[in-house]
């Protein structure tokens, strides 16, 4: 029973679809959610999916240099773990001034 386990690959066009889905999932709620912190849920799953396409091309693609998808991989996490305390910063100061975080009440650039 176990050799069957084992016998199961994953091919490329596999993770690249499961990719695929994924970012369109983030993109689907990054456009249709109102809160901004549903949206930036969106962003985040989005550069997810980036993340997983960028590893898979490392595992499966033959290269001079198999890392070079982990160290993309590891620039894309860092900038969307900056991304998300900037976002969550400015969602707190807009909550502070106008009680709302919903993007369609928020529609002007002053106070």
């Amino acid at each position: 029973m176990p050799d069957v386990l084992l016998a199961a690959k994953v091919t490329l066009e596999q993770v690249l679809i499961v990719g695929g889905v994924l970012f369109a999932i983030g993109l689907y709620i990054a456009l249709t959610k109102k809160n901004v912190v549903a949206v930036l849920m969106g962003i985040e799953l989005m550069l997810n999916a980036v993340n997983v396409t960028l590893i898979a091309f490392s595992r499966f693609v033959e290269s001079p240099r198999p890392l070079d998808g982990h160290v993309f991989a590891i620039f894309v996490i860092t900038v969307a773990a900056a991304e998300a305390a900037v976002v969550l910063a400015l969602a707190v100061a807009v909550y502070r001034y106008r009680d709302t975080v919903d993007v369609d009440k928020i529609n002007r650039l002053r106070w």
